[in-house]
């Protein structure tokens, strides 16, 4: 199959990466290692931030491509659980993508999707009715909380890294965001989280816009 000009400058780009990290990835090295000039990469990528998301968006596809196989099941924290695992697995197995990814803030399409695919399974906890916490709250300690350890763990030789860290700090965040069961989240915060999530869901036509959004900030006071 014949690549197109965009298809080598990324696998030049992704190579490049592998080999000498994220300050290998100038534009000069990139365009000599994909054989055109520079003003190609500019033409194709409109500047390095759009290289850049290209890049990262290449290397992250098998992992999103895995997210999506991973389905759902019943059980919407035992999904997070698996979402989790599979989230720390790609960051210790391709750390120089990872590393792209989330320790660049520019980087943004491939990255956007991630978490909204982490949001969606925190949104369907809250439908359930077993989220202690605000849906967006709880994807932010989820996400902190994982890349905290993945990143902690690529730091530390591979000889010195605490496997089981993994799993406390997974257990450790699922603990403090849900609950183990529907009855041990009767509280009014976690019955205001879950109404809210259900209304975002179907929000009919009982309400207007407006009354919606009162409704909305309502009932994340009470979830607070």
């Amino acid at each position: 199959m014949t690549l197109t000009t965009k298809d080598r400058l990324v696998r030049a780009a992704a190579e490049l990466l592998l080999e000498g990290g994220r300050d290998a990835l100038s534009t000069r090295a990139v365009s000599a290692a994909a054989g055109v000039q520079a003003p190609t990469l500019y033409r194709t990528f409109g500047d390095k931030d759009g290289l850049l998301d290209a890049v990262a968006t290449y290397g992250f596809q098998s992992y999103l491509c895995e997210k999506h196989h991973l389905g759902e099941t019943e059980d919407p924290v035992d999904d997070l659980r698996r979402g989790w695992d599979l989230h720390v697995e790609f960051g210790l197995s391709q750390p120089a993508f990872y590393m792209l990814m989330y320790g660049e803030p520019r980087v943004r399409e491939a990255r956007q999707e991630a978490d909204a695919m982490l949001r969606r399974i925190v949104e369907r906890i809250a439908e359930a009715g077993r989220l202690r916490v605000p849906v967006e709250r709880a994807a932010q300690l989820v996400h902190a909380t994982g890349m905290g350890v993945i990143l902690s763990l690529i730091a530390s030789p591979p000889e010195e890294r605490d496997a089981d860290l993994i799993t406390a700090a997974r257990e450790h965040v699922i603990a403090t965001i849900t609950a183990e069961s529907l009855e041990a989240a009767s509280d009014i915060p976690s019955r205001a989280i879950a109404l809210k999530a259900a209304l975002e869901k179907d929000p009919g036509d009982a309400l207007t816009p407006a009354e919606h959004a009162m409704l909305a900030e309502w009932l994340d006071r009470v979830a607070r």
